[in-house]
């Protein structure tokens, strides 16, 4: 069993016992159980409103193990427009909807929702669906602040 309790700076030099692959939604709990491919339990209890993102070190509280965060690649909706212009409309509708987004200058790209698809096509956006890792923009959950 594992109870992940400190954060440490990302470093690809540190040897690691273990990679941690979580969804954007895991990445965001400073609590919660879980359980890996091969059975280990592992714990996380971080500092609340703590957002792990992929490379993160945690320090196992037993041991002083270092496990590494991943971000697991997860089903998701690549939004393409034709202009700069109707990429951040959309951006701004998907905003009023509170939904984790990830926005960059070339796409934005969401968690899969029907509704916000036939939204976005509506609108003239061009989707496709991936299962890639979603780095989703930290102030959708609302209770974050950067450190």
């Amino acid at each position: 069993m594992l109870t992940l309790t400190q954060l440490k700076p990302p470093n690809p030099h540190v040897t690691v016992t273990l990679t941690l692959p979580l969804s954007a939604e895991e990445r965001c709990r400073s609590r919660h159980r879980f359980e890996t491919e091969d059975g280990r339990v592992v714990f996380l209890r971080l500092p609340r409103g703590t957002v792990l993102r992929d490379g993160d070190i945690l320090q196992d509280e037993t041991n002083g193990n270092l496990i590494r965060i991943a971000a697991k690649p997860e089903p998701v909706l690549t939004v393409v427009a034709q202009t700069p212009l109707l990429l951040m409309r959309a951006a701004y509708h998907l905003g009023n909807r509170h939904v984790a987004v990830e926005i960059t200058p070339a796409y934005l790209r969401l968690s899969p929702d029907t509704v916000l698809r036939t939204m976005l096509e509506h609108m003239g956006l061009e989707i496709t669906e991936e299962v890639l890792p979603f780095q989703p923009e930290l102030g959708a959950y609302g209770h974050h602040h950067a450190h």
